[in-house]
């Protein structure tokens, strides 16, 4: 979807900071949010794609004016709540009482099995892989383009990089497909390839010499050269 989440060419933000020795997590809070989510996902509360689908529906000022693990809380927030599984009021309630005790330490509960699950599943090979079902329509050295479009719902084709010519670089294989995995509409698996961009076609007189770019985009997004 078109959302201010799909920044990717976008002027007017500043340089991208970089933190000498950065850690991993900031606060304690932010590797809570990230165990609770890891957890939800491995027993398959939601996708990865559900997951990001929640940031992208985030308002404007409230996905810009939030860190990148609140946006995750956000997420999290929104797809237990989607799932029927907590309420708004549940989660203000609790909102509301570590306001009142700032002290008060959020509650604990001892689950080895999820644990191991959690750390296979992050351990592992990739689990978004499935077996092909079909030959891929491209191959490596195919020049191809992308489509045009504006969907209203989740896709990993970014705005700057639509109706842009590129060349194969790499067939990954075949992987769930994001723009109905993110809906409850199924996976329905496609062939993944590297595209290989000249900056030149992305960024017109602002690209630099001799630079390229490389996504991983699905079947779906191109067309051949000629289409």
């Amino acid at each position: 979807m078109n959302g201010v989440h799909d920044m990717g060419g976008m002027h007017g933000f500043g340089a991208v900071e970089r933190e000498e020795d950065e850690p991993v997590f900031h606060a304690r809070w932010e590797g809570r949010v990230a165990g609770m989510n890891r957890a939800v996902q491995a027993r398959g509360i939601f996708n990865i794609d559900e997951f990001r689908h929640g940031i992208e529906r985030m308002a404007p000022v409230e996905y810009l004016g939030s860190s990148y693990y609140e946006r995750w809380l956000a997420t999290l927030e929104r797809n237990l709540v989607e799932k029927g599984l907590l309420s708004p009021a549940e989660i203000e309630a609790k909102v509301a009482y570590f306001r009142q005790h700032p002290e008060a330490e959020p509650g604990r509960r001892e689950d080895p099995a999820l644990a191991e699950q959690v750390a296979r599943r992050l351990q592992g090979p990739p689990i978004f892989r499935r077996e092909a079902t079909a030959t891929p329509r491209f191959s490596v050295g195919a020049t191809v383009r992308t489509r045009n479009t504006h969907p209203t719902g989740h896709t990993r084709l970014p705005r700057y990089a639509r109706g842009k010519l590129g060349t194969i670089d790499r067939v990954h294989g075949t992987y769930v497909y994001p723009d109905t995995n993110a809906h409850a509409v199924g996976e329905q698996p496609q062939p993944l390839y590297s595209v290989r961009f000249e900056s030149r076609e992305l960024w017109a007189d602002s690209a630099g010499p001799s630079e390229c770019l490389y996504l991983d985009l699905w079947e779906s997004y191109l067309n051949a050269e000629d289409s």
